[in-house]
């Protein structure tokens, strides 16, 4: 529904209000650059293209967007090609989520070095998971995992933690699956878990990060460090579609917004108050402390934000998966490249069904004058024919 819909506000609408103070409210050139990416996104600043509906020949006029991985308005599409991808990836076996967060007190070391924190989060999550899986007390089994981190909570506040999707068991030494224990009911137990994580954490920690006082050290000892798994999924294909929703999702969506005020220079966007079971609420901020706030979730330059472990790595599925997916009986055995290639191609907006094909791609100074004679002849044209 809300790929169909259009949000009546936008993030970049709150940035093109402090276009001439983003330099200020940003804190490095990276975030600087960003902002402005999503301000000009779909605007003529960023040029455009016109393209030619082959099925009910309709000429379409419309800006380039910005791709920017943080902009609300460019995930749509990414999504959907990323979610046919990993579906060829699935296994007939329960899945879980599990999700592990970093308390408020490293939330400054997120701020300070986020490249390092970011990495040592990934980096503990799966040394916490291998040393478990290992073991045959608890699986005794290479796991995989998918892992996707996110750095908000919904008041666009720093919040770093990791979602994952696990299968419900590994491979064996020997190149045989082997299910998780309880008949797959949970995968390990999440207090155990957890004093695991955050032993691995501090140590990595020490090492990556410098002049961190012992004191926060012993304070991050005294306080339990959540981590979270959700039941098991009932159907592997709702897997893939349950992930796509934290793959591509970024702090805050352009449908959250409901208003913006001009003159005020406000902004009020909609939450879930977790801390009220989830109740619904509305939050308004001044526009260049919604900008600040954006800025906390901006990711280091080159940063990788899903990331393949074990059975799921890249060079493991390459060689290994096809056969693990035939002993298990997958349905799914090769890439649907019928369906990769459809999500490739623009649709019309207007009859839903013909590819559209780039006739001309302009810059900041607009399409040439011709083209708009034709775009008028093509929509009276069309305009006639439903009349007929």
């Amino acid at each position: 529904q809300k790929q169909i819909m259009q949000a009546k506000y936008k993030v970049s609408d709150v940035l093109e209000l402090e276009k001439t103070h983003l330099e200020k409210i940003s804190t490095n050139a990276w975030q600087h650059r960003t902002l402005q990416a999503i301000r000009r996104c779909r605007t003529i600043e960023m040029g455009g293209h016109i393209d030619l509906c082959n099925r009910c020949k309709k000429i379409h006029f419309a800006y380039n967007s910005c791709r920017n991985r943080h902009c609300p308005s460019c995930q749509g599409h990414k999504r959907e090609e990323w979610i046919t991808a990993r579906s060829s990836e699935l296994l007939p076996v329960k899945y879980f989520h599990c999700v592990f967060t970093l308390p408020e007190e490293l939330r400054k070391y997120c701020l300070n070095s986020p490249e390092k924190m970011y990495a040592i989060l990934f980096r503990s999550v799966w040394e916490t998971l291998k040393q478990f899986s290992a073991n045959e007390k608890h699986l005794g089994a290479q796991l995989g995992a998918i892992a996707v981190l996110h750095t908000w909570g919904q008041n666009l506040m720093l919040h770093p933690h990791l979602h994952l999707i696990i299968p419900a068991g590994g491979v064996t030494k020997s190149g045989f699956w082997k299910h998780a224990k309880n008949k797959g009911k949970y995968l390990f137990n999440v207090k155990s878990m957890s004093k695991v994580y955050r032993a691995k954490f501090v140590a990595n920690m020490r090492q990556e990060i410098k002049n961190v006082p012992q004191s926060l050290y012993d304070k991050l000892f005294t306080k339990n460090w959540v981590v979270y798994a959700k039941k098991p999924f009932g159907r592997p294909e709702n897997v893939i579609e349950y992930l796509g929703r934290y793959s591509h999702k970024i702090a805050i969506s352009n449908f959250r917004i409901l208003a913006i005020d001009k003159q005020k220079r406000t902004v009020t966007f909609s939450l879930k108050d977790y801390k009220k079971g989830g109740k619904k609420t509305t939050l308004t901020l001044s526009t260049k402390e919604f900008i600040r706030r954006f800025c906390l979730h901006i990711l280091p330059r080159g940063f990788t934000r899903i990331r393949h472990y074990g059975i799921l790595s890249s060079g493991w599925k390459k060689e290994k998966l096809p056969a693990l997916q035939k002993q298990l009986g997958a349905k799914v055995l090769e890439k649907n490249a019928e369906k990769t290639q459809s999500i490739k191609l623009k649709k019309c907006p207007f009859c839903k069904i013909g590819d559209l094909i780039t006739l001309i791609e302009f810059d900041s100074r607009g399409p040439p004058k011709e083209y708009e004679y034709l775009i008028k002849i093509s929509e009276d044209s069309l305009r006639n024919k439903h009349k007929k």
